[in-house]
């Protein structure tokens, strides 16, 4: 088993040409490979793995077969932190016996798992060297598919290979003011689930105080929803501190108000660089 620490940005496909160009003109990065990934989700047909907050797909990439098995974990500083294991097998089928090391082993019968959805991507690699950090920065671009449904999948990932997981938003930040990004709490496994018709995200009830990290999760769903945010469903005094805090009022008070003009999340995410840059801003803010 292996942590993940990373940090996922969705752009448009535009942006992400653009944030290629920027990032690949920084002396501290150096080009990786591009490779095709294939990507297989498995689940029970009552989707008995998400709701355990789990994922597990088989990837092939070029000849080899990689087995995943991925917690949702925990949002920190602006980035994902998950359990991880992973393991090659022979083919694009599950190997059941490789799962009774991790938790899934007594949670859920295993026999009656069957293929979900599919994420299909190229990704290029790019590898940002920062003293003694090390990232891996991928770019991936193709689909997610699921119950004869797809959208376009683009997204920028730093991950964390050593060294110190704050230079992680640090990049991430500097990329967000030079193009359009959107610090998305939603997983590929997650879009899966819901164009496949067994996810539906929920935002959270306006009864307490909303919280940043609550905040970002709500902008995810909308996201997800292609809705506008319900900004006067909300109390929004903890995000105001955070907002205080990381001197960032004049961009907040743009992002609030494109929303309560009922601008949806997607649209004002891939118009402008305020909404990345205040996502990131304010996941660091509120520790």
């Amino acid at each position: 088993m292996a942590t993940e620490l990373e940090i996922k940005l969705s752009v448009s496909d535009e942006a992400q040409s653009r944030a290629v160009e920027w990032l690949s003109a920084r002396p501290e990065v150096q080009p990786g490979k591009t490779k095709s990934l294939v990507n297989r989700y498995f689940d029970t047909p009552n989707a008995d793995l998400n709701q355990a907050r789990a994922a597990l797909r088989v990837r092939k990439a070029g000849n080899d077969y990689i087995q995943t098995l991925k917690t949702r974990g925990e949002f920190v500083d602006g980035a994902h932190r998950r359990e991880e294991w992973e393991w090659p097998v022979s083919g694009p089928g599950l190997d059941l016996s490789l799962l009774k090391e991790t938790p899934l082993k007594s949670e859920l019968d295993l026999s009656i798992l069957q293929v979900a959805f599919e994420t299909n991507f190229q990704r290029q690699e790019l590898w940002l060297e920062d003293g003694e950090t090390l990232i891996e920065v991928a770019v991936d671009s193709g689909t997610v598919a699921g119950n004869e449904a797809s959208w376009p999948l683009h997204e920028v990932e730093f991950e964390l290979k050593k060294g110190d997981g704050s230079r992680l938003v640090a990049w991430a930040l500097e990329l967000a003011r030079e193009v359009p990004v959107f610090l998305n709490l939603v997983s590929k496994a997650e879009q899966g689930y819901f164009l496949a018709g067994l996810y539906r995200p929920e935002l959270p009830s306006g009864n307490d105080p909303l919280t940043v990290t609550a905040f970002l999760k709500a902008l995810g769903a909308c996201w997800l929803l292609d809705r506008p945010f319900p900004v006067d469903q909300y109390d929004f005094s903890p995000v105001a501190k955070a907002v205080g805090s990381a001197g960032c009022d004049a961009i907040w008070e743009y992002v609030i108000g494109q929303l309560a003009e009922g601008c949806s999340v997607r649209q004002l995410a891939a118009d402008s660089t305020e909404l990345g840059v205040l996502q990131l801003r304010l996941a660091t803010a509120e520790h």
